[in-house]
């Protein structure tokens, strides 16, 4: 089968696709990459977003307008990835997350905007989507969905590897025959609203302006006692925690900063949280993937924070590291499709495994392959 997948992350820069061919081989799932690209949202859209999202107001009239706007944008880019990689047999798409409800350590509802039916539309294949949903319903917190591929990469490494994905929000993996993933906190979200803030373009490139700053110790041990860090896993987190309104709080208790070195702290603050997590769970081998990836003053602060740890892109594993959230929902949908569970309760927290997922169909000539026996084990990516 030949799914495409799609999401956008908390960064809410751009829509990743990536069309992969799966199929079942002696209970191990293989993957062939096919086709992977990043639409960037317009601009225009990309502000609504984030006008959006908290500590932003908006009303149910925007949040339809969103729904469609979101949803045509999926659509646009789900047929450019058809027209690039081929056609497809299925289409996961996770959306656009603007809120993710926890509270009291749990999670109670989440929202991905982004209407599917308008890919099914364009394309006239069955569309999986609203993933999260089923997962909280079963007491789980809906995140991080990508633990359960992870899991099935993980399984044929040796040592005590890991996962991590460095969006807006981190989260790490662990391997081992009872895995573990949650967010760890934030990866570039208050990176990204510093820079904005500062310079007024979405990211620091590179993370060549907070390279010219200094860590600032008081803002950091401010930043590093919030709570969040400290609460046992299953947790998950996003931008209703950190945002610039959160970042402007701290900020506010160390004025006279200069923009550098609060650049420079947020950095080390997402490279010390994460590393603190590595460290835990004695990992020996990290493969990273998401946009921080490609910032190398966080990738040598975690480096520096993890002498003896192997850090190696997800690329290494065959699984682009700017693609593999899309290869995973990719992963996700062939599930979904088969009648299979991919979702693992030692990582979500839920009650049990379930399978994720509302489908859309895609036209009366469409239909979805028989139920399949077994889950597999393991993943291999071919290449």
């Amino acid at each position: 089968m030949r799914v495409l997948g799609m999401i956008s992350g908390t960064s809410h820069d751009a829509i990743d696709t990536a069309i992969v061919d799966l199929r079942m081989s002696d209970g191990v799932l293989e993957a062939e990459v096919r086709h992977t690209a990043a639409v960037p949202y317009a601009t225009e859209l990309r502000v609504r977003i984030a006008a959006a999202l908290p500590p932003g107001r908006t009303g149910m009239d925007e949040v339809c307008r969103l729904d469609t706007a979101i949803g045509r944008a999926f659509a646009d880019a789900a047929a450019a990835a058809v027209a690039a990689g081929g056609p497809v047999d299925l289409v996961c798409s996770h959306g656009q997350t603007v809120f993710h409800w926890v509270e009291d350590r749990r999670a109670h509802g989440t929202l991905q905007l982004g209407q599917p039916a308008w890919i099914a539309e364009r394309l006239g294949v069955p569309v999986v989507a609203d993933l999260r949903a089923r997962d909280i319903a079963a007491g789980g917190q809906g995140a991080p969905l990508v633990s359960y591929p992870d899991s099935l990469l993980l399984a044929g490494l040796p040592g005590r590897p890991g996962a991590l994905n460095l969006g807006g929000i981190a989260n790490l993996t662990t391997g081992g025959p009872r895995p573990l993933a949650y967010d760890t906190g934030p990866a570039n979200a208050l990176i990204d609203a510093a820079a904005l803030a500062a310079t007024g373009r979405p990211y620091d490139r590179d993370g060549a302006f907070a390279a010219t700053g200094r860590t600032h110790p008081g803002l950091l041990a401010d930043l590093l006692a919030e709570p969040y860090y400290r609460r046992e896993p299953p947790k998950s987190t996003g931008k209703e925690l950190f945002h610039s309104g959160y970042l402007d709080a701290h900020l506010a208790r160390h004025p006279g900063l200069a923009d550098a070195d609060v650049l420079r702290t947020l950095t080390e603050l997402t490279a010390r949280t994460v590393a603190a997590e590595v460290r835990a769970h004695r990992i020996d081998t990290l493969l990273v993937s998401g946009g921080g990836v490609r910032n190398p003053l966080l990738m040598a602060e975690l480096a520096a924070l993890l002498p003896g740890v192997r850090i190696a892109p997800s690329d290494e594993a065959g699984l682009p590291a700017d693609a593999k959230e899309a290869i995973a929902f990719a992963i996700l949908g062939w599930h979904t499709a088969h009648g299979l569970p991919s979702t693992l309760p030692s990582c979500t927290g839920a009650r049990g495994p379930r399978v994720l997922g509302t489908i859309v169909p895609g036209g009366p000539d469409t239909s979805l392959p028989p139920p399949a026996k077994q889950s597999p084990h393991a993943l291999r990516v071919l290449r």
